[in-house]
């Protein structure tokens, strides 16, 4: 059953839930620097067809978390655009030390 959100703010809790198990976050963690490090070695490099290879990269990490460590389902799947703000906002939620890679 798809839940209705009127905003992000309203989504991002949910999306919490989703990313309860700490190795689910942590792999979620490394897909995502791992896409930002692909990003600017392509730009440094010109090497423009690795573009393609981000897709894999931030959604494999994220994928194996949730099949295999969360047990659930991809929000990706329901919400795409949330979802994409929400890992950015996780990342960024733990780099700056607002949220830790275990539960909570």
């Amino acid at each position: 059953m798809r839940q209705q959100f009127a905003n992000f703010a309203e989504f991002y809790p949910y999306y919490l839930e989703e990313h309860s198990h700490p190795v689910c976050r942590a792999l979620h963690y490394t897909g995502s620097l791992l896409v930002l490090a692909l990003f600017g070695y392509t730009i440094v490099t010109g090497s423009w067809r690795l573009l393609l290879l981000l897709p894999l990269v931030g959604y494999g990490f994220a994928w194996i978390g949730h099949f295999g460590f969360e047990r659930n389902r991809p929000a990706t799947f329901r919400y795409p655009m949330y979802s994409l703000l929400g890992d950015w906002v996780m990342l960024w939620d733990f780099l700056s030390g607002r949220r830790r890679a275990q539960r909570g």
